[in-house]
């Protein structure tokens, strides 16, 4: 459950998006991002648990093994760790097209907030991998109920957007990125060591 909380923690980043929402909205009334922060969360978390749920059918459907996809969506996570350690725009950040156009007159909530910054494509790999890994039934509920923290601490950091952007400064979400980007390496990794140990050409 630790595991699968840091995993999710990490490529989620209630952080890096609260400090997104903060120039996303910073000309928006308070009340209004409110809703916002929360139609957006509860968004994200529904995609995200529906990716937990339904990954695994979708990828038998389509004949990937979970050992196939372990690898593939580790390779995923060691590329978004490699961007957060290198402090570059990772896998589940928005683009500056997608700022600008953020920017404009209309409803954000979906785009780019729900997806791609909260379920971007980081966490739904980490959604269905760590679900993968669960072995019973208590496992994979403990799975869904990490999903559903992790969103709730997105959506609190995003209510309190303005203040972590003041407490943290650039230095500390700087500080805050690199240690998940390093954290997050080795969970990548793992998932590519599990992938290949259960792969059938290595099976003995």
């Amino acid at each position: 459950m630790l595991s699968s909380f840091i995993t999710l923690l990490v490529t989620i980043g209630p952080i890096e998006t609260a400090v997104v929402f903060a120039g996303l909205t910073s000309g928006i009334h308070r009340s209004d991002r409110i809703s916002l922060a929360a139609r957006s969360v509860l968004i994200a978390v529904s995609v995200l648990l529906l990716f937990a749920l339904a990954g695994g059918i979708v990828l038998s459907l389509l004949h990937i093994s979970l050992p196939a996809f372990r690898v593939a969506g580790g390779a995923l996570l060691f590329l978004q760790a490699l961007t957060l350690t290198f402090s570059s725009p990772g896998l589940s950040s928005i683009s500056e097209g997608e700022r600008r156009e953020a920017e404009q007159p209309g409803d954000i909530a979906v785009f780019p907030l729900a997806f791609p910054l909260i379920a971007g494509p980081g966490s739904l790999s980490a959604a269905v991998l760590v679900m993968g890994r669960a072995q019973s039934l208590v496992e994979a509920g403990g799975v869904l109920g990490m999903i559903v923290v992790c969103a709730l601490l997105t959506w609190l950091a995003m209510l309190a957007a303005d203040r972590l952007v003041r407490l943290l400064g650039s230095t500390g979400a700087d500080v805050v990125g690199r240690i998940s980007g390093v954290l997050l390496a080795g969970l990548a990794i793992q998932f590519i060591f599990d992938g290949l140990a259960a792969a059938p050409f290595l099976a003995r």
